[in-house]
């Protein structure tokens, strides 16, 4: 109650009164920054109110948009065909790719802590797929997996197996991009490779005291300590694909084919939105992408508790 009155005091209000240079640093430092809060408010939170507005309309960029308040909801997850089809690729795609990408990069990454020589070149070797950009390496995939001439098939002759038609094939096309994505593990391995090299040496003498093998080590001691990272790799391999566009965007050169098998959520965004101009559609469904990943990491943040550790935290 002291407290209060004194924050309360008249007097005391008036020693809170800015002076005349903090007024003037004050206004320096937001002309400074105007630029870039200039952009922010126009390039991005003036397009996301503005979609917001859009997912309740009808909305073709040339004609005003109509209001019809939740139809373009209600059209898409009850009388939208493309939409489920479009949401279960996207699932497919994700519960399989996203553990998928996290052993293999936390796996090499344990593989390239090891001390032996030639390691940097290796690393190299291993995170330069990463920085190939995304088109440059769906045209290069394309080549690989093409069904007739491809060296894919070609290898698979030579060992006497059967062929596969990778992107023709409805059954094969989404294991075929997820085996794509798998090549470009880089960015995570680092991620992972810098975790693991903050491990502490202690505790892997003291596992060696206690006699524990490698695979105890890893299970015991590693995977604990590195719990964090594979917190934060997870979270952005849900964003990252749930939101997969581009190598399938351009295999199937926009058609989600075949037989809609790469029809995935974003690629019937973009085909609804730039294609047949729906921006009012489109603009609904990145709303219910957004709050489905938003609910999505959410539940994977409130799960961190029992399962990620922090070094220094009271058990």
């Amino acid at each position: 109650m002291a407290v209060w009155q004194e924050l309360n005091n008249p007097l005391r209000r008036r020693t809170w009164r800015l002076t005349r240079a903090v007024r003037r640093d004050l206004r320096n430092g937001l002309l400074f920054v105007s630029p870039w809060l200039i952009g922010l408010c126009i390039f991005t939170i003036y397009p996301i109110l503005a979609s917001f507005y859009y997912s309740f309309t009808v909305y073709d960029i040339i004609s005003p948009p109509q209001f019809v308040g939740l139809t373009n909801y209600q059209d898409l997850l009850t009388t939208d065909p493309l939409f489920w089809k479009a949401v279960s690729n996207t699932l497919y795609y994700a519960l399989v790719a996203v553990p998928l990408y996290l052993s293999v990069a936390l796996a090499v990454a344990l593989l390239l802590n090891m001390k032996v020589g030639g390691m940097a070149f290796y690393r190299t070797l291993f995170f330069l797929p990463s920085i190939v950009p995304d088109i440059a390496s769906a045209m290069l995939w394309a080549w690989i997996l093409n069904p007739q001439f491809g060296l894919a098939n070609n290898l698979l002759r030579t060992l006497g197996i059967p062929t596969v038609g990778w992107l023709t094939d409805p059954q094969w096309s989404k294991p075929a991009l997820i085996l794509i994505g798998l090549w470009a593990f880089g960015s995570s391995m680092v991620i992972f490779l810098a975790a693991l090299q903050d491990v502490p040496e202690a505790l892997y003498e003291a596992a060696n005291l206690d006699g524990a093998g490698p695979l105890r080590k890893i299970w015991n001691v590693t995977l604990p300590m590195i719990t964090p990272t594979i917190f934060f790799n997870l979270v952005l391999g849900i964003i990252g694909t749930f939101q997969y566009f581009t190598t399938a965007f351009v295999l199937s050169q926009g058609s989600g084919g075949p037989a809609s098998s790469t029809l995935f959520y974003s690629l019937l965004l973009y085909t609804n939105s730039f294609t047949y101009f729906k921006m009012g559609y489109g603009s609904a469904m990145a709303w219910l992408l957004f709050a489905f990943i938003f609910l999505l990491t959410w539940l994977v943040f409130k799960s961190a508790n029992r399962w990620v550790y922090y070094e220094g935290e009271s058990a």
